[in-house]
Protein backbone atom coordinates (compact mmCIF):
# COMPACT_ATOMS: atom_id res chain seq x y z
CA UNK A 1 0.00 0.00 0.00
CA UNK A 2 1.52 3.18 -1.32
CA UNK A 3 0.40 6.43 -0.05
CA UNK A 4 1.08 9.48 -1.67
CA UNK A 5 1.38 13.18 -0.35
CA UNK A 6 2.59 15.15 -3.12
CA UNK A 7 6.10 13.48 -3.39
CA UNK A 8 6.21 12.11 0.24
CA UNK A 9 5.39 8.34 0.06
CA UNK A 10 4.43 5.61 3.37
CA UNK A 11 5.03 1.91 2.11
CA UNK A 12 3.37 -0.48 4.54
CA UNK A 13 4.17 -4.22 4.01
CA UNK A 14 4.09 -7.36 6.64
CA UNK A 15 7.24 -6.20 8.24
CA UNK A 16 6.24 -2.28 9.34
CA UNK A 17 6.64 0.45 7.15
CA UNK A 18 9.33 2.53 5.17
CA UNK A 19 8.83 6.24 4.88
CA UNK A 20 10.16 8.78 2.23
CA UNK A 21 9.55 12.26 2.22
CA UNK A 22 10.06 15.15 0.10
CA UNK A 23 13.30 16.38 1.47
CA UNK A 24 14.56 12.90 0.37
CA UNK A 25 14.29 11.69 4.45
CA UNK A 26 14.06 8.37 4.35
CA UNK A 27 13.81 5.38 7.54
CA UNK A 28 12.44 2.26 8.62
CA UNK A 29 10.08 1.37 11.01
CA UNK A 30 9.46 -2.45 11.78
CA UNK A 31 7.73 -4.81 13.47
CA UNK A 32 8.81 -7.96 14.63
CA UNK A 33 8.81 -10.71 17.56
CA UNK A 34 12.01 -11.63 19.35
CA UNK A 35 14.65 -8.79 18.32
CA UNK A 36 16.81 -9.76 20.84
CA UNK A 37 16.78 -13.01 20.06
CA UNK A 38 20.15 -14.19 18.83
CA UNK A 39 18.82 -15.58 15.69
CA UNK A 40 17.18 -12.22 14.47
CA UNK A 41 19.40 -10.53 12.23
CA UNK A 42 16.86 -7.19 12.28
CA UNK A 43 18.69 -5.36 14.71
CA UNK A 44 21.64 -6.52 13.48
CA UNK A 45 21.66 -5.03 10.47
CA UNK A 46 21.13 -1.48 11.52
CA UNK A 47 24.71 -1.95 13.57
CA UNK A 48 27.06 -4.40 11.75
CA UNK A 49 30.44 -3.26 10.79
CA UNK A 50 29.84 -0.18 13.17
CA UNK A 51 31.07 1.09 16.52
CA UNK A 52 28.07 0.71 18.43
CA UNK A 53 27.04 2.80 21.75
CA UNK A 54 24.07 1.44 23.37
CA UNK A 55 21.92 3.51 25.88
CA UNK A 56 19.20 1.68 28.25
CA UNK A 57 16.92 2.71 31.40
CA UNK A 58 17.39 1.20 34.64
CA UNK A 59 14.01 -1.04 34.62
CA UNK A 60 14.44 -1.98 30.70
CA UNK A 61 18.26 -3.06 31.88
CA UNK A 62 16.91 -5.06 34.54
CA UNK A 63 14.32 -6.55 32.43
CA UNK A 64 16.39 -7.11 28.88
CA UNK A 65 19.74 -5.85 29.42
CA UNK A 66 21.53 -9.33 29.65
CA UNK A 67 19.46 -10.41 26.42
CA UNK A 68 20.57 -6.96 24.62
CA UNK A 69 24.36 -8.18 26.04
CA UNK A 70 23.96 -11.58 24.57
CA UNK A 71 23.13 -10.06 20.88
CA UNK A 72 25.44 -7.63 20.51
CA UNK A 73 27.99 -10.18 21.55
CA UNK A 74 26.72 -12.48 19.29
CA UNK A 75 26.61 -9.95 16.11
CA UNK A 76 29.05 -7.40 16.67
CA UNK A 77 33.08 -7.90 17.06
CA UNK A 78 34.77 -7.60 20.65
CA UNK A 79 35.37 -4.51 21.69
CA UNK A 80 33.43 -2.55 19.35
CA UNK A 81 30.07 -2.17 21.39
CA UNK A 82 29.08 -0.82 24.75
CA UNK A 83 26.04 -0.78 27.18
CA UNK A 84 25.05 2.63 29.51
CA UNK A 85 22.78 2.75 31.63
CA UNK A 86 20.98 6.07 32.01
CA UNK A 87 18.16 7.52 34.51
CA UNK A 88 14.53 8.09 33.15
CA UNK A 89 11.72 9.95 34.03
CA UNK A 90 10.65 13.49 32.72
CA UNK A 91 13.09 15.28 35.92
CA UNK A 92 16.03 13.28 34.18
CA UNK A 93 15.06 14.22 30.47
CA UNK A 94 17.53 17.38 30.25
CA UNK A 95 20.39 18.90 28.52
CA UNK A 96 22.67 17.51 31.68
CA UNK A 97 21.50 13.90 30.06
CA UNK A 98 22.25 14.62 26.46
CA UNK A 99 25.88 16.00 27.68
CA UNK A 100 26.28 12.70 29.35
CA UNK A 101 25.32 10.66 27.03
CA UNK A 102 27.57 12.48 24.33
CA UNK A 103 30.30 12.35 27.07
CA UNK A 104 30.16 8.58 27.30
CA UNK A 105 29.98 8.24 23.60
CA UNK A 106 33.42 10.62 23.10
CA UNK A 107 35.27 8.35 26.17
CA UNK A 108 34.11 4.98 24.01
CA UNK A 109 36.01 6.70 21.20
CA UNK A 110 32.25 6.88 19.03
CA UNK A 111 33.10 8.21 15.30
CA UNK A 112 31.06 10.02 12.93
CA UNK A 113 30.08 6.42 11.35
CA UNK A 114 29.19 4.86 14.87
CA UNK A 115 25.72 4.68 15.76
CA UNK A 116 23.89 5.41 19.15
CA UNK A 117 21.54 2.90 20.12
CA UNK A 118 18.44 3.90 22.56
CA UNK A 119 16.57 1.08 23.82
CA UNK A 120 13.81 1.87 25.76
CA UNK A 121 10.49 4.04 25.76
CA UNK A 122 10.00 7.84 24.65
CA UNK A 123 12.38 9.29 26.90
CA UNK A 124 15.70 7.27 26.13
CA UNK A 125 14.21 7.97 22.34
CA UNK A 126 14.28 11.20 23.11
CA UNK A 127 17.48 11.83 24.82
CA UNK A 128 19.70 9.60 22.69
CA UNK A 129 18.38 11.23 19.24
CA UNK A 130 18.82 15.10 20.48
CA UNK A 131 22.63 13.76 21.88
CA UNK A 132 23.21 12.02 17.85
CA UNK A 133 21.63 15.74 16.52
CA UNK A 134 24.46 17.16 17.86
CA UNK A 135 27.13 14.94 18.75
CA UNK A 136 29.98 15.21 16.03
CA UNK A 137 27.39 17.23 13.99
CA UNK A 138 25.00 14.74 13.74
CA UNK A 139 25.21 10.33 13.61
CA UNK A 140 23.11 7.81 13.17
CA UNK A 141 20.68 6.13 15.92
CA UNK A 142 18.74 3.47 15.76
CA UNK A 143 15.58 3.42 18.04
CA UNK A 144 14.45 0.03 19.53
CA UNK A 145 10.98 0.79 21.38
CA UNK A 146 10.02 -0.92 24.72
CA UNK A 147 6.99 0.61 25.27
CA UNK A 148 3.54 1.36 24.05
CA UNK A 149 3.91 5.31 23.76
CA UNK A 150 7.01 4.32 21.73
CA UNK A 151 5.88 2.08 19.41
CA UNK A 152 3.09 3.89 18.20
CA UNK A 153 3.81 7.88 18.74
CA UNK A 154 7.27 9.29 19.88
CA UNK A 155 9.84 6.48 18.32
CA UNK A 156 7.88 7.03 14.88
CA UNK A 157 8.73 10.20 13.91
CA UNK A 158 11.89 12.23 13.70
CA UNK A 159 11.51 14.82 16.34
CA UNK A 160 14.09 14.87 19.44
CA UNK A 161 13.82 16.95 22.34
CA UNK A 162 14.67 17.52 26.27
CA UNK A 163 12.22 19.70 28.36
CA UNK A 164 14.33 22.71 29.47
CA UNK A 165 12.94 26.46 31.07
CA UNK A 166 10.00 25.25 32.87
CA UNK A 167 8.57 23.85 29.28
CA UNK A 168 8.19 20.64 27.74
CA UNK A 169 10.58 19.63 25.04
CA UNK A 170 11.84 23.56 24.47
CA UNK A 171 14.82 22.19 23.13
CA UNK A 172 15.46 19.62 20.50
CA UNK A 173 16.04 18.62 17.05
CA UNK A 174 14.47 16.88 13.83
CA UNK A 175 16.66 14.08 13.38
CA UNK A 176 15.35 11.14 11.98
CA UNK A 177 16.58 7.53 12.92
CA UNK A 178 18.60 5.02 11.10
CA UNK A 179 16.01 2.67 11.77
CA UNK A 180 12.85 2.20 14.53
CA UNK A 181 12.82 -1.29 16.02
CA UNK A 182 8.88 -2.44 17.43
CA UNK A 183 8.70 -5.80 19.42
CA UNK A 184 5.21 -5.97 20.83
CA UNK A 185 6.28 -8.63 23.08
CA UNK A 186 7.92 -5.79 25.17
CA UNK A 187 4.81 -4.60 25.91
CA UNK A 188 3.83 -7.82 28.00
CA UNK A 189 6.51 -6.73 30.76
CA UNK A 190 4.48 -2.75 31.11
CA UNK A 191 2.39 -2.03 34.32
CA UNK A 192 -0.90 -1.03 33.35
CA UNK A 193 -0.47 3.02 33.55
CA UNK A 194 2.08 2.67 30.65
CA UNK A 195 -0.32 1.04 28.94
CA UNK A 196 -2.98 3.32 29.28
CA UNK A 197 -0.49 6.27 28.68
CA UNK A 198 0.22 4.17 25.14
CA UNK A 199 -3.50 4.22 24.40
CA UNK A 200 -3.95 7.66 24.83
CA UNK A 201 -2.16 8.27 22.00
CA UNK A 202 -3.95 5.57 19.91
CA UNK A 203 -7.52 6.88 20.58
CA UNK A 204 -6.27 10.57 19.70
CA UNK A 205 -5.52 9.13 16.48
CA UNK A 206 -8.60 7.28 16.20
CA UNK A 207 -10.49 10.12 16.81
CA UNK A 208 -8.87 12.54 14.32
CA UNK A 209 -8.66 10.17 11.51
CA UNK A 210 -10.08 6.78 12.00
CA UNK A 211 -13.58 6.10 12.96
CA UNK A 212 -12.78 1.83 12.34
CA UNK A 213 -10.13 2.17 14.72
CA UNK A 214 -12.42 4.21 17.33
CA UNK A 215 -14.86 1.41 17.12
CA UNK A 216 -12.48 -1.38 17.39
CA UNK A 217 -11.19 -0.13 20.91
CA UNK A 218 -14.85 1.07 21.92
CA UNK A 219 -15.52 -2.81 21.41
CA UNK A 220 -12.44 -4.07 23.44
CA UNK A 221 -11.09 -1.04 25.57
CA UNK A 222 -8.66 -3.28 27.42
CA UNK A 223 -7.12 -3.94 24.64
CA UNK A 224 -2.87 -4.98 25.46
CA UNK A 225 -4.22 -5.14 29.30
CA UNK A 226 -6.02 -8.62 28.80
CA UNK A 227 -6.50 -11.20 25.99
CA UNK A 228 -9.49 -9.60 23.41
CA UNK A 229 -11.27 -11.55 20.39
CA UNK A 230 -9.74 -11.25 16.99
CA UNK A 231 -10.48 -8.53 14.79
CA UNK A 232 -10.43 -8.77 10.60
CA UNK A 233 -8.82 -12.03 10.66
CA UNK A 234 -5.64 -10.96 13.38
CA UNK A 235 -5.55 -10.04 17.11
CA UNK A 236 -6.67 -6.98 17.65
CA UNK A 237 -3.81 -5.97 19.09
CA UNK A 238 -1.85 -6.01 15.73
CA UNK A 239 -4.76 -4.30 13.91
CA UNK A 240 -4.99 -1.71 16.20
CA UNK A 241 -0.97 -0.89 16.48
CA UNK A 242 -0.51 -1.36 13.33
CA UNK A 243 -2.95 0.71 11.91
CA UNK A 244 -2.10 3.73 14.68
CA UNK A 245 1.58 3.73 13.47
CA UNK A 246 0.32 4.08 10.24
CA UNK A 247 -2.24 6.61 10.29
CA UNK A 248 0.55 8.55 12.23
CA UNK A 249 3.55 7.84 9.17
CA UNK A 250 1.04 9.39 6.77
CA UNK A 251 0.06 12.23 8.61
CA UNK A 252 4.04 12.91 9.83
CA UNK A 253 5.32 12.34 6.26
CA UNK A 254 4.40 15.02 4.51
CA UNK A 255 4.91 17.46 7.18
CA UNK A 256 8.34 15.90 9.12
CA UNK A 257 9.98 18.89 10.26
CA UNK A 258 6.95 20.86 11.07
CA UNK A 259 7.22 23.79 8.46
CA UNK A 260 2.99 23.78 8.30
CA UNK A 261 2.36 24.48 11.89
CA UNK A 262 -1.58 23.38 11.44
CA UNK A 263 -1.15 19.54 12.18
CA UNK A 264 -4.30 17.65 13.30
CA UNK A 265 -1.42 15.36 15.23
CA UNK A 266 -1.68 18.32 17.91
CA UNK A 267 -4.90 16.96 19.38
CA UNK A 268 -4.16 16.54 22.90
CA UNK A 269 -1.10 18.50 22.64
CA UNK A 270 -2.41 22.38 23.34
CA UNK A 271 -3.47 22.20 26.98
CA UNK A 272 -1.94 19.11 27.66
CA UNK A 273 1.83 20.19 27.95
CA UNK A 274 0.85 22.65 30.53
CA UNK A 275 -0.87 20.00 32.61
CA UNK A 276 1.73 17.58 32.52
CA UNK A 277 4.64 20.41 33.29
CA UNK A 278 2.16 22.38 35.16
CA UNK A 279 1.39 18.73 37.75
CA UNK A 280 5.73 18.22 37.77
CA UNK A 281 4.69 15.38 35.95
CA UNK A 282 2.50 13.68 38.57
CA UNK A 283 0.43 13.91 35.32
CA UNK A 284 2.43 11.42 32.79
CA UNK A 285 2.17 12.60 29.17
CA UNK A 286 -0.76 10.22 27.98
CA UNK A 287 -2.77 11.01 30.56
CA UNK A 288 -2.52 15.11 29.57
CA UNK A 289 -2.94 14.07 26.17
CA UNK A 290 -6.71 12.34 27.60
CA UNK A 291 -7.36 15.25 29.58
CA UNK A 292 -6.98 17.99 26.81
CA UNK A 293 -8.95 15.64 24.06
CA UNK A 294 -11.93 15.47 26.52
CA UNK A 295 -10.87 19.15 26.81
CA UNK A 296 -11.35 19.74 23.55
CA UNK A 297 -14.26 17.39 22.72
CA UNK A 298 -16.44 19.34 24.73
CA UNK A 299 -15.44 22.62 23.42
CA UNK A 300 -16.36 21.31 19.89
CA UNK A 301 -19.47 20.30 21.26
CA UNK A 302 -20.39 23.73 22.44
CA UNK A 303 -19.18 25.20 19.29
CA UNK A 304 -20.99 23.06 17.37
CA UNK A 305 -18.52 20.92 15.31
CA UNK A 306 -19.52 17.89 17.52
CA UNK A 307 -22.71 16.33 18.47
CA UNK A 308 -23.70 15.26 21.74
CA UNK A 309 -23.52 11.52 21.18
CA UNK A 310 -19.78 11.63 19.78
CA UNK A 311 -18.57 13.81 22.35
CA UNK A 312 -19.75 11.61 24.90
CA UNK A 313 -18.09 8.46 23.16
CA UNK A 314 -14.71 10.21 22.92
CA UNK A 315 -15.17 11.01 26.77
CA UNK A 316 -16.28 7.55 27.19
CA UNK A 317 -13.92 5.64 25.43
CA UNK A 318 -11.09 7.63 27.64
CA UNK A 319 -12.56 6.85 31.06
CA UNK A 320 -13.09 3.06 29.69
CA UNK A 321 -9.09 2.72 28.60
CA UNK A 322 -9.12 3.99 32.35
CA UNK A 323 -7.37 7.55 31.70
CA UNK A 324 -8.05 10.47 33.45
CA UNK A 325 -10.22 13.40 31.39
CA UNK A 326 -10.26 16.01 34.00
CA UNK A 327 -7.03 17.06 36.74
CA UNK A 328 -8.40 19.29 39.67
CA UNK A 329 -5.22 20.61 40.41
CA UNK A 330 -3.85 21.71 36.79
CA UNK A 331 -6.88 22.26 34.91
CA UNK A 332 -7.79 25.88 36.02
CA UNK A 333 -9.27 28.40 33.74
CA UNK A 334 -6.23 30.64 33.86
CA UNK A 335 -3.99 27.93 33.76
CA UNK A 336 -5.31 26.77 30.41
CA UNK A 337 -6.15 30.40 28.86
CA UNK A 338 -2.35 30.54 29.10
CA UNK A 339 -1.51 27.14 28.05
CA UNK A 340 -3.45 28.83 24.92
CA UNK A 341 -1.68 31.56 24.66
CA UNK A 342 1.34 29.76 24.81
CA UNK A 343 0.45 27.57 22.23
CA UNK A 344 -0.78 30.73 19.85
CA UNK A 345 2.76 32.05 20.49
CA UNK A 346 4.57 28.75 19.54
CA UNK A 347 2.42 28.30 16.69
CA UNK A 348 3.13 31.72 15.06
CA UNK A 349 0.04 33.76 16.39
CA UNK A 350 -2.07 31.22 15.21
CA UNK A 351 -4.03 28.99 18.00
CA UNK A 352 -4.04 26.05 15.67
CA UNK A 353 -6.36 24.47 18.57
CA UNK A 354 -7.38 20.95 17.03
CA UNK A 355 -11.12 20.13 18.19
CA UNK A 356 -13.16 16.84 16.56
CA UNK A 357 -15.71 17.36 14.00
CA UNK A 358 -16.96 13.94 14.18
CA UNK A 359 -15.46 10.82 15.34
CA UNK A 360 -12.57 10.47 12.34
CA UNK A 361 -12.45 14.14 11.54
CA UNK A 362 -10.60 17.08 13.02
CA UNK A 363 -11.36 20.72 12.54
CA UNK A 364 -8.52 24.20 13.89
CA UNK A 365 -9.77 26.82 15.39
CA UNK A 366 -6.92 29.86 15.11
CA UNK A 367 -8.29 32.99 17.02
CA UNK A 368 -8.11 32.90 20.65
CA UNK A 369 -11.22 35.26 21.21
CA UNK A 370 -12.55 32.19 20.08
CA UNK A 371 -12.19 30.23 23.25
CA UNK A 372 -13.45 33.04 25.61
CA UNK A 373 -13.13 32.10 29.88
CA UNK A 374 -16.46 31.86 30.36
CA UNK A 375 -16.82 28.73 27.50
CA UNK A 376 -13.28 26.88 28.71
CA UNK A 377 -14.65 27.42 32.50
CA UNK A 378 -18.11 25.63 31.52
CA UNK A 379 -16.51 22.80 29.90
CA UNK A 380 -14.25 22.74 32.86
CA UNK A 381 -17.06 22.70 35.45
CA UNK A 382 -18.79 20.27 33.10
CA UNK A 383 -15.65 17.21 33.24
CA UNK A 384 -14.81 18.23 37.20
CA UNK A 385 -18.77 16.95 37.46
CA UNK A 386 -18.69 13.98 34.88
CA UNK A 387 -15.42 12.92 36.76
CA UNK A 388 -16.40 12.80 40.46
CA UNK A 389 -19.86 11.54 39.51
CA UNK A 390 -18.66 8.43 37.90
CA UNK A 391 -15.71 8.06 40.66
CA UNK A 392 -13.38 7.93 37.46
CA UNK A 393 -9.33 6.87 38.75
CA UNK A 394 -7.58 9.94 39.45
CA UNK A 395 -4.38 10.36 38.15
CA UNK A 396 -1.30 8.13 39.08
CA UNK A 397 -3.95 6.07 41.15
CA UNK A 398 -1.34 3.31 40.64
CA UNK A 399 -3.47 0.82 39.51
CA UNK A 400 -2.14 -1.82 37.16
Amino acid sequence: MLTQATDAAVEADAHGFSLRNRDAVAYRVNIGYGVLEPANSLLAQYLAGRQVTAFIGPTVDTLYGDRLRRYLGEWLDPGSWSIHRIQTGERHKTMSSVDHVCGLAKERGLDRQGVMLAVGGGIVSDIVGFATAIYARGISYVRVNTTLVGQVDAGVGVKTGVNAYGSKNMLGAYHPPRGAVNDPGFLATLRGREIRCGMGEIVKMAVIKDGELFGAIEQSPEIFQQPVPLYLGRTREEYVMRRAMELMLRELCPNLRERELARVVDFGHTFGPAIETDSGYRVRHGESVAIDMAISSHLALRLGLLDQEACDRIVGLLAAVGLPVFDEQTCTVERMQAAMRSAWLRRDRKLHLVLPGDIGSAEFVDDLDDIPANLLNEVLQTLSTWSADRSVDAVGSGRR
